[in-house]
């Protein structure tokens, strides 16, 4: 991939992140430094580096697709009603994965997983 200026700092800005923003996110943080760069620039740049291994892509059902700095596998907690994502540390055991195994005739490689709720602060306004 070639170098470019826009694309270092959109990596910079997803690196840079505490938390897993998205593209829009970026776009706003990278207008700062670069005023004259595209949404359309940002989205193709996020997914080359996606592509490339650089950063990852988080699949929000309902929602944006976050962008992920932490190459190595773990889990996240989605919130449900505005979209937030928070890093959790939580495996599921070896019995529990020899268990799926069974059930399903997968030979599991890679166990990783999403849980859905609704964050603290959208809590503040829910009504069941």
């Amino acid at each position: 991939m070639r170098y470019s200026k826009q694309r270092e700092e959109i990596l910079n800005m997803v690196q840079s992140s505490f938390n897993h923003p998205d593209a829009k996110e970026v776009y706003d943080l990278v207008k700062k430094k670069i005023p004259n760069i595209s949404l359309g620039t940002v989205y193709r740049n996020l997914n080359s580096l996606v592509l490339d291994g650089k950063i990852k892509r988080i699949q929000v059902k309902n929602g944006n697709d976050r962008f992920d700095k932490t190459l190595y596998e773990h889990n996240h907690v989605i919130c449900k009603n505005c979209g937030r994502v928070c890093d959790v540390s939580l495996t599921i055991n070896e019995e529990k994965i020899k268990e799926v195994e069974e059930k399903t005739g997968f030979k599991i490689t890679i166990c990783n997983f999403n849980i859905n709720g609704i964050c603290k602060d959208c809590m503040k306004g829910w009504k069941c």
